[in-house]
């Protein structure tokens, strides 16, 4: 699903659901976060899944000083009862404006 050249933005296999980074515009990184979790809200649903169904999540910052800004918009986003495994750690991103990217691996609703 949305396949381009170079990569896909959603694969799905066996009823997994595996999302490319995403990333957001903006300052602080709390806006950045805000706007990458739209993002995968709405490639969630057009692969048939929602956050209650996310098995795992990679979050990098491009400073880990951040982690706190991010936590504060990841937080009030994780559904109840539903955290997944996630990882966080610190890398240089792809562009320097950019402040968070967050992978996402997720099970397809009703699978």
């Amino acid at each position: 699903m949305d396949t381009a050249a170079r990569m896909s933005k959603i694969v799905k296999h066996n009823g997994t659901v595996y999302l490319c980074g995403q990333v957001g515009e903006g300052e602080p990184v709390a806006d950045q976060t805000r706007e990458c979790l739209s993002r995968i809200d709405a490639l969630l649903e057009k692969a048939s899944s929602s956050r209650e169904h996310i098995l795992q999540a990679i979050v990098w910052l491009a400073d880990i000083n951040d982690f706190a800004g991010m936590n504060s918009v990841w937080d009030t986003w994780v559904p109840q009862g539903h955290a997944p495994a996630r990882a966080c750690g610190e890398t240089k991103l792809a562009r320097p404006d950019l402040k968070v990217e967050i992978i996402i691996t997720a099970a397809v609703k009703d699978a």
